[in-house]
């Protein structure tokens, strides 16, 4: 969520998809806390109590989204939306439209919605981190790319920026573009694990297996119960010939995993590192 400075209202985490519905324009109301309009022109009092009830939409959609009850989101949201805001309301509720409906399994509709949020703010840097993210969601590489290469060339030092360019060009194949944006977004933060654990991944993708090795047991330093890390630690480790130390490394993966799929495919290799 951008802060509530950025337009006088609350802004959740993503874009709006541009679906305008068709409904009666709103009618003038005053919210808690709005000052009266000092005027008497139709014009202006109707396009005052447009944004007057814009803003109380998103606001609403916001304290939705705190509560997870994203199709309520969604409905005040393009309520909001249809009421044809202004920048820099639009693009807030463009994103916060699009986290609704990423929430809500549409991913497509997710996209558009970021891409819309980014159309009028192309310096939303938090439109642009999500617009990646979905087009992963959506196996959609080559968008991917071009959309985390749009984003850094906006903002180059971004950690989130710099952590979805390098998965897009780790899911591509890209080993040596995810080394270095994995490379420099620890350079910023070396105690990531998470961050450290994609490095090792491209790193593996290289045929670098000692550096991943090294990284990734420097990501289970920092979170010994990081299940991901620990079986590729027990790859690598299978791959160098130490089984007795890699069917440890299942083992425990195994024993850490929450995601039923990867407790079973450690246990799987653990029993065949025998």
């Amino acid at each position: 969520m951008r802060s509530l400075a950025r337009a006088g209202v609350g802004t959740a985490l993503l874009a709006v998809a541009l679906f305008v519905v068709a409904m009666p324009r709103a009618q003038a109301q005053p919210y808690p806390g709005a000052p009266l309009p000092r005027t008497t022109d139709a014009k202006r009092l109707l396009a005052d109590a447009r944004r007057r009830e814009c803003a109380e939409r998103v606001r609403l959609a916001f304290q939705a989204e705190l509560r997870g009850e994203w199709a309520r989101a969604e409905a005040e949201l393009r309520r909001a939306l249809a009421l044809e805001p202004g920048e820099p309301l639009a693009s807030t509720a463009h994103y916060d439209l699009g986290l609704a409906e990423a929430r809500l399994g549409r991913l497509d509709e997710a996209r558009a919605s970021f891409a819309r949020a980014v159309a009028g703010d192309g310096d939303f840097v938090a439109a642009r981190v999500n617009l990646v993210a979905v087009d992963l969601m959506r196996d959609d590489l080559a968008a991917a790319r071009g959309d985390a290469d749009a984003l850094l060339a906006r903002a180059p030092q971004s950690a989130r920026g710099l952590y979805e360019s390098g998965l897009a060009a780790l899911r591509a194949g890209d080993a040596t573009t995810a080394l270095r944006d994995f490379g420099a977004l620890l350079a910023r933060d070396p105690q990531y694990a998470t961050g450290r654990y994609q490095l090792a991944l491209a790193e593996m993708k290289a045929g670098r297996f000692d550096d991943a090795e090294r990284d990734l047991r420097s990501a289970l330093a920092l979170a010994p119960a990081f299940a991901r890390a620990r079986f590729a630690l027990g790859a690598v480790l299978l791959h160098a010939g130490k089984r007795a130390e890699a069917r440890d490394a299942f083992t425990r993966a195994a024993a850490d995993a929450r995601e039923p799929a990867l407790r079973s495919l450690a246990a799987s290799f653990a029993d065949e590192a025998r």
